[in-house]
């Protein structure tokens, strides 16, 4: 409870990133950046798992809302929500995961941390990307559009979250 002010930070500083920066790059196609999942890839591993739950529902909902969306980003959110526990304890290690804290480069490893952070958004991409397509006439158009915007997505996800994660040192 204590992290809860910095969360709600992190919250608005997602939703409005994705708005206002990122929903308007218009690079490629191929290239769709989408960062606000760094929220609930950035939540503590010991989170209570209908918290992380709610968390994605609330950031799901909000974005379609902003985007126009019609509930694409609450599926894909609440799946990576749902997993997210799992999946962190594949990569990370069920340690990791029983003794919580911020998941970190300094924390888990830099290895296991960008692993950690290109999974939850391959996941979330893929439902994504798939659902907006709602084909199979362009497979491998959509294939293309989920693996260009992960690789960018998480390289965005990672400055952030080295951003959100860094110590800054209090002056007195």
């Amino acid at each position: 409870m204590y992290r809860t002010l910095p969360y709600l930070g992190l919250f608005a500083a997602a939703v409005l990133l994705q708005v206002f920066l990122f929903d308007n790059l218009t690079i490629s196609i191929y290239l769709n950046p989408l960062v606000y999942i760094v929220f609930i890839a950035l939540l503590p591993l010991d989170t209570p798992p209908a918290a992380v739950l709610g968390a994605g529902l609330a950031l799901g909902v909000t974005m379609d809302f902003a985007m126009g969306a019609a509930g694409i980003n609450t599926i894909a959110t609440l799946l990576i929500a749902f997993l997210r526990p799992t999946l962190a304890g594949m990569i990370c290690g069920r340690d990791n995961v029983r003794e919580g804290g911020i998941p970190s480069s300094a924390r888990l490893g830099e290895r296991k941390f960008i692993t950690y952070l290109v999974a939850l958004t391959l996941v979330h991409h893929a439902v994504f990307f798939s659902l907006e397509a709602l084909s199979w006439t362009h497979a491998l158009h959509t294939l293309l559009r989920i693996v260009v915007s992960t690789a960018v997505s998480a390289g965005f996800i990672w400055i952030i979250a080295r951003i959100f994660t860094a110590k800054i040192p209090v002056r007195i």
